[in-house]
Parts: C-alpha cells; sequence; structure tokens
C-alpha cells in the first residue's frame, strides 16, 4: 500500500514512516522542511529500509495542492494517510496571542482536513483506503492551561468522528489515535508557545499542569509504540474509530466520564494537597 505521512522530522511521525516501511508498504513521509530530513533517513538505514521523502506544509493550501497533485500525475493514489503533523503549546488562554492560537489550529486541524480533502475523491471511488488522524487524551478531556491544543483536538475528534460515518459505506476506514504523555520533541518543538510565570495569578493552573506532564513522563509510551497502534488502526483486520495509547489515556478519560462536569470543575478551588488527593481518587494518577 501507499502511504502518506505529515509531520516525520521526529517523533511519532518518524517512527510512523520506519513501521510502514518495515511492514512493505510503500511510504511517503512528508516535513515541511525536507532540509531537517536527517534523522529520519538515518532511521531509514539503520532499519533497511526505503522511504521516499517530500515537502508538504500543512498549514499551506499550495503546499497540499503540489503535493498530492505530483502523485496523482504519477498514478501513485494513496491507500492510508497519516495525520500526524502538530504542534503544542502550554498557557492559560488570557496569555495566548491570537496568531498563535489560529497557527495551532492550522497545523492540528486544518491541515488534517486538507489531507483528507485531497486524498478522499480517489479512496472513495476505489471503495478502500485508510485515514489515521493523531489526537490526545486532551482531545477527550479538556485540560486547563492547553486550551488551543486542547480545542484544536476536540475539533480533530469531532471531524473525525464525523468523516468516519459518510465514510463506512465506500469502504473507507478512519481512525483516531489517542495518546498520553508520549517521549517525543512535541514539548521541545513547541517551547516558545510554553509560558510559565511564578508572580502570574494563573500560577497554580500552570504548576498543576505541570504536575500532570511529569507524570506521565515517570512511564512515558514511546513514539515506536504509537507507531505500531497507527500501524494496525491503519491496517488491521477489526477496523474501529479509537485507539488509546498508554495506561494514563484511559484512566483520565474513564474517569472523567465517571464525574460530573461541576465535580471536574470543582478541582480547581482546592488547595494543593486536596487536589492531589482528589486526582489521584478520580483518574488513579499520582501527581
Amino acid at each position: 500500500m501507499r502511504v502518506v505521512i505529515t509531520g516525520t522530522s521526529s517523533g511519532i511521525g518518524l517512527a510512523s514512516a520506519i513501521a510502514f516501511a518495515r511492514a512493505g508498504h510503500t511510504v511517503h513521509a512528508t516535513l515541511r522542511d525536507p532540509a531537517k530530513a536527517g534523522p529520519l533517513r538515518e532511521a531509514a538505514v539503520q532499519a533497511g529500509v526505503e522511504i521516499e521523502i517530500g515537502r508538504l506544509d500543512v498549514t499551506d493550501t499550495e503546499s497540499c495542492r503540489v503535493f498530492f497533485d505530483t502523485l496523482s500525475a504519477q498514478d501513485a493514489p494513496v491507500d492510508v494517510l497519516v495525520n500526524n503533523a502538530g504542534i503544542g503549546g502550554a498557557s492559560p488562554l488570557e496569555y495566548v496571542p491570537e496568531d498563535e492560537h489560529r497557527n495551532i489550529f492550522e497545523t492540528n486541524y486544518w491541515g488534517a482536513v486538507r489531507c483528507a480533502k485531497a486524498v478522499l475523491p480517489s479512496m472513495r471511488e476505489r471503495g478502500r483506503g485508510a485515514i489515521v488522524n493523531v489526537s490526545s487524551v486532551v482531545g477527550l478531556v479538556a485540560m486547563p492551561n492547553q486550551i488551543p491544543y486542547c480545542a484544536s483536538k476536540w475539533a480533530l475528534e469531532a471531524m473525525s468522528e464525523s468523516l468516519a460515518y459518510e465514510l463506512r459505506p465506500f469502504g473507507v476506514r478512519v481512525a483516531l489515535v489517542e495518546t498520553g504523555v508520549v517521549d517525543t520533541r512535541l514539548p521541545e518543538n513547541s517551547a516558545e508557545r510554553i509560558r510559565y510565570d511564578r508572580d502570574s495569578p494563573y500560577k497554580s493552573v500552570m504548576q498543576r499542569a505541570g504536575w500532570l506532564f511529569r507524570a506521565g513522563m515517570r512511564d512515558p509510551v514511546s513514539a515506536e509504540e504509537v507507531a505500531d497502534v497507527i500501524l494496525e488502526a491503519a491496517t488491521g483486520e477489526n477496523a474501529r474509530l479509537r485507539h488509546f495509547v498508554g495506561d494514563d489515556v484511559a484512566k483520565i478519560a474513564t474517569g472523567r466520564r465517571r464525574i460530573h462536569d461541576e465535580e471536574f470543575l470543582a478541582l480547581s478551588t482546592l488547595d494543593d494537597v486536596d487536589y492531589k488527593a482528589r486526582y489521584a481518587e478520580i483518574f488513579g494518577i499520582e501527581l
């Protein structure tokens, strides 16, 4: 099968490119800047696989058109699309510039939409294909201090669920892969969008978000583990919409469903000791 993966310079995208190539698929690994493909090329050599590297900026409609039109002109229809490209950030909403908020959506949501629309006609007409969208636990449970990122993933979740419904009659699979804390470079790549101010009135919100991240980093999921789930989501015999990766995803999603909205919001009013105790009680996670 011919597979297109976005955001392959590092982390989940890079690992997915290697996983699909090892499984015998033709992989088009795309990056916004192919000059940063060194780690991917090295990983391919070490794995003994061949990968096609291409330029694709998912935030640029023209870049998407050129990339997919080129494949079409080569009579190379896409069988699997993995929408992995994504950026994050961590700040209270009051501190997030509007252009930054929009850019997160351009990458995480609109990028996936652009790429999906490019491959849909061919998949629908051929009666087969798979689109895998890489989401997050924050696409299931909204977290403070990450509003643009959460909102973009909630939008991706809604789009994916609706799209899965639209495409099921045509034999096209849509899947969501929802991760918790993954040992990737996402925080490093999002450094300029992460703000912590000890004098901020939102200090407690920022601090507690950090606690949850550090709890996840005690036993993070590897990019390779996520890649294996993406491969299964795209090619496995038993198609399903949602795929959790990591114990923290199941704990947070299940815990949030067990409590009312007001119980969840009330966590923000507790002192630190009571907050940690209540969080452990609800989610089974020691902060």
